[in-house]
């Protein structure tokens, strides 16, 4: 099994993916997020893998992966289409810095799930997500 990591272009926060998701999943079933460069390594990803998301700076939410499939955006360019289990997962937040693309992501490496029945966030967990990310660049938590 082999994770995708990718910074999510648009939404602002979690929120946001899941408004931006449920209307694609709507209008142009199945649902799919779209990438330039093709992996390599399809067998491994549709093996269990996942597309870790980052919003605002960190890695946020997961989905499943179901498929990887060959596709074109309207000016015919090829790309490969990420079919993705519409259920998004959230995970320990975690900085990451701005990249391009995507990038792969070891098992052992991946944020772990937030545990649905994880009791109500304490102390920093409540802050705002954007006073966190600045507070941990300053190097302040």
């Amino acid at each position: 099994m082999l994770h995708l990591i990718k910074l999510s272009v648009g939404p602002k926060d979690v929120a946001a993916l899941v408004a931006l998701q449920k209307e694609r999943l709507r209008t142009d079933p199945p649902l799919r997020a779209w990438t330039r460069m093709f992996p390599k390594r399809i067998a491994e990803i549709t093996d269990g893998g996942s597309i870790y998301w980052v919003i605002g700076g960190f890695v946020r939410v997961r989905q499943r992966i179901l498929e990887i499939r060959e596709e074109a955006w309207d000016d015919t360019t090829q790309c490969a289409a990420l079919v993705l289990d519409p259920t998004l997962v959230p995970v320990e937040a975690r900085p990451t810095k701005a990249f391009q693309g995507w990038r792969y992501l070891k098992p052992e490496e991946a944020p772990p799930d937030i545990a649905a029945d994880r009791p109500p966030a304490i102390g920093l967990d409540r802050l705002p997500p954007r006073l966190r990310k600045d507070l941990a660049e300053l190097c302040l938590i």
